[in-house]
């Protein structure tokens, strides 16, 4: 009886935790190349987190948001027991950790974006358009005026460059709190939830 699992996690959300964990890790360590790697790992960054918000909402049980989005009152009352050592065991999600899924994915949404804008300020990617443009303008202005706006182009692009850099390093903050928490969940349940992960099952 008390080896007996049951189903928490399905395979869509197995399978965008895992991917996230690859193209987060080599996006992250190849940031300082700004290698197409770097860019193209981004990218699957992003489309992962539209991904799981949608999944958010058509998943099944357990990806629901609705399924582990607590109250406040919840959280609380559920870190206070996690200190005690008595917590309340959740076949999904705990009422803590719900709410790092949303501090990840709104992180890496922002991590994601603000790397999207400085690749657009370099000339490339989908928001390259205006940045064209603006560079067309300023083409037309005299040699001092030119100079001036590519000062100005430096300084916001170096601007959103620690935007991104601030959103990238909060998010790696976010995944060692999130690893620390699974950890200690772990340990006070009795449970290898990195093992239910994988599998998708869970004590019951």
């Amino acid at each position: 009886m008390a080896n007996q699992t049951v189903q928490v996690w399905d395979i869509a959300v197995r399978i965008f935790h895992w991917s996230l964990v690859i193209f987060f890790t080599v996006s992250y360590f190849t940031g300082e190349e700004e290698s197409l790697t770097h860019i193209y790992t981004g990218y699957a960054v992003l489309g992962l987190v539209v991904f799981r918000l949608l999944w958010g909402f058509i998943g099944s049980r357990h990806a629901r948001f609705s399924d582990f989005l607590y109250s406040r009152e919840t959280v609380v009352e559920y870190l206070k027991s996690l200190v005690s050592g008595n917590p309340k065991s959740y076949s999904g999600h705990n009422p803590a950790g719900g709410w790092m899924v949303i501090a990840l994915l709104v992180s890496l949404a922002l991590t994601t974006l603000t790397g999207i804008k400085v690749y657009g300020l370099e000339g490339h990617g989908p928001l390259a358009d205006n940045q064209i443009t603006l560079e067309l303008i300023a083409s037309a202005y005299a040699d001092s005026d030119e100079h001036k706006y590519s000062g100005e182009n430096e300084a916001e692009e170096e601007l959103w460059e620690e935007i991104h850099e601030f959103w990238s390093n909060l998010t790696v903050l976010l995944i060692i709190l999130h690893i620390a928490g699974v950890m200690i969940s772990s340990r006070i349940h009795k449970e290898n939830l990195v093992k239910a992960m994988i599998t998708g099952k869970k004590k019951k």
